[in-house]
Order: structure tokens, then sequence, then C-alpha cells
């Protein structure tokens, strides 16, 4: 038995909405979405794979997009390799789903049961098993069972689900479940952080993640797998695809002008990646989030910025003065020292800086941003 080249990927979620960005940035970043498909065919082609396995959430939904099936298809024709797709959750199969509406290339195979079924390619010398998602929800779908071994032939499982996880309802896989399945390589999708290469028993399993980031819940580089499964041994290398990455940077800017703080520990490429810059520490005056903002912004494709800051001190200076703001200074002092704890001090103290700066009729947030 010769080594197997597998590309893994999974969780495109292509067509997500981005309702954390404005709108056109929104479209543009759907359209680059779609590029992923290109790139993930490119890769294909560069490594000469033997197999490439889609195992879940490749759609965010099933309202795709004109563009987007037809990039699909596009795509997933210029592959010069059998192509497995097991649906997820967020673009499970039905007869009205996208995968049963398009007419996919002959070489791609969509599992369409809610049950464990097999392929044969006997040219590889492989059975690739697989299930689909055909609703939001799915139970165990590896539990129990166990795939036929046979002399010559190695098993891949191609399935999107939650691994570890006793009572998801994703389908829950446990590693005695991966352990006694019969596999040689098990190609999971569903959790959006890289696993790296794993073994439970004699079975290899990994899943690769998200090949992109879409919100600050997935920051940093994002990966796709290639695998090389040996008749002894498994190995794993990732590999980028992705156009943008999106990144939260904590700046403490105490006793620094905040500009030149961010500009200091910035890295020095960061013109397409989506950052969220946290202003943190104690300042004399409230950060000008709109100046910051004008200032940086052609830095980033998109940047929002969030002040944590907390006022010196000195915020209480007028309190006791026979005025509104004394009177306001007051009542929050109050509160302040009779605070229980840290967290309700930095509300109070937070309230306190909303309140000034409403009187002094200043901006005290540029963006209001959805993680």
């Amino acid at each position: 038995m010769k080594t197997i080249k597998i590309l893994h990927a999974a969780d495109l979620h292509l067509d997500s909405p981005f309702e954390g960005l404005p709108a056109n940035k929104a479209a543009i970043r759907r359209q680059e979405q779609r590029a992923l498909l290109a790139a993930l065919a490119d890769l294909a082609a560069q490594e000469q794979v033997d197999l490439v396995l889609l195992c879940g959430d490749l759609l965010d939904s099933a309202n795709t997009y004109y563009e987007t099936g037809d990039e699909l298809v596009r795509s997933l024709q210029s592959i010069d390799a059998p192509v497995f797709i097991a649906p997820g959750n967020h673009d499970y199969y039905s007869p009205k789903s996208p995968y049963a509406r398009l007419k996919l290339p002959e070489h791609v195979h969509v599992f369409s049961e809610n049950a464990i079924r097999f392929v044969s390619l006997p040219r590889l010398g492989l059975r690739v098993y697989g299930a689909a998602f055909t609703e939001d929800r799915s139970g165990p779908l590896l539990h129990g069972f166990h795939a036929e071994r046979k002399e010559g032939l190695r098993n891949i499982l191609c399935l999107h689900g939650d691994v570890g996880v006793r009572n998801s309802a994703y389908n829950p896989i446990s590693l005695e479940d991966l352990a006694q399945s019969g596999m040689d390589y098990v190609a999971l999708g569903h959790v959006h952080k890289a696993s790296g290469l794993q073994k439970a028993g004699s079975v290899w399993y990994a899943w690769p993640g998200c090949p992109e980031g879409r919100g600050f819940d997935e920051t940093g580089e994002k990966t796709v797998n290639l695998i090389e499964l040996s008749p002894t041994d498994c190995q794993l290398r990732t590999a980028v695809i992705s156009t943008h990455r999106y990144e939260q940077l904590r700046i403490d800017v105490t006793g620094a002008d905040p500009l030149l703080a961010i500009h200091t520990q910035l890295p020095d490429d960061t013109v397409r990646d989506v950052y969220r810059i946290i202003l943190t520490g104690e300042t004399e005056d409230t950060p000008d989030l709109r100046r910051l903002h004008s200032n940086l912004a052609e830095m980033f494709f998109e940047l929002q910025m969030r002040d944590e800051t907390r006022l010196r001190r000195s915020v209480w200076e007028g309190a006791g003065e026979d005025t509104l703001r004394g009177l306001f200074l007051t009542r929050l002092k109050a509160r302040y020292d009779a605070a229980g704890d840290d967290a309700d001090r930095f509300r109070i103290e937070q309230a306190a800086r909303w309140g000034l700066a409403a009187m002094d009729n200043a901006e005290e947030v540029v963006q209001h941003e959805n993680p």
C-alpha cells in the first residue's frame, strides 16, 4: 500500500453575514470567502493530493448566493482527485439544500444520510466512510460503529462532529468511539480551533479548524490540513489559504500618548487584517477614540477600538461642589467608596467617565462593534 496524501478542510462557512463589519466590507468578505474554494483547488493541485475531504459547514446556511454555488461547482470541477463532503449542522443535507440542487462534478460525493456509509476507491486501496447531518442537530453517529477491516484496504472517515462533549447536540464523539471505529484516519469538522494530529488507540484523527476567521472569537492564523497516511504512520502539515486574520491587541497606555503606544506595539503588516485595539491602563483624560481611529484606520482592512482605561482618581476632584457636576460625582463617589470589589469600582469609574463626557459634550465611544 502506498502513502495517501489527503487535503482535509472544514468550516468555511461560505456566505457568512459578517454582522460585525460595515455592509460594504461584509460584502467584500463574502466575495473573498468564495476565493477560499479556488485556493483549496490550487492547493490540491500544488500538493498533488489523492483525496479531498470537506468535513461539514462548508456553507453557513442553505441560503447561499448564486455566485457561491457557481464558484463551488467551478472549483470542485478543477480538483483532479476524488472529493467527499460530509454536511454539517449549518449546511445539513436536505432535498432543498444546495448540495441537492447544484449539479456537482461526478468525482464529488456528498454523503446524504444520517448514518455512516462508505464509497470504495479501489485504485487508491481505500474505503471512504461518511455521514451527513440531515437537520441542524444530530445524535451520535459513530457510537457502536466498527468498520470492516480488509486486507489491502485502508478506511478513512469524513464526518462533522463534536469530540469529547458527551451531551453535544452535534454528533457527540467519544475517544472510545474513535478507537473502536476501525478507521485508519478520521477527518473531522465542527470545532473552529485546530486540534493538531491526535490518536485514539490505533486510530489517527484531527480537525483543521476554520481556514479563515470570521470574528474576534477566531483570531490568529487559520489553516487547513495536509495528511500523509502511510501503511505504518500518519503525518500532518498545515497550509494557509486565508486572506484576512482577526486579531485583538490590548495596549496599556498608562503615562503614554495612546497613538504612540499603539504604533510602538503594532506588527509591521496589518493592512489586510481586522483588528480590535483595546486601550487599558490609567489616564488623565478620556482617550479620543475618534482621533485615534482616524489616524490608524488606513493601516487595517477594518479597525475597531475599545476603551477600557480608567481615569486617575482626579475624576473625583469636583465631588462636593454645589453644581450638577459636583452632585453627580458626590453620589458616585459614595458608591465607589462603598464598593465591595475592584470590578464594582471599575464599573462606577466607567459610569463617572461616561457621565462627565456627556456633560462636556465629548464623544466617549467612536464605534460599537459586534464581536
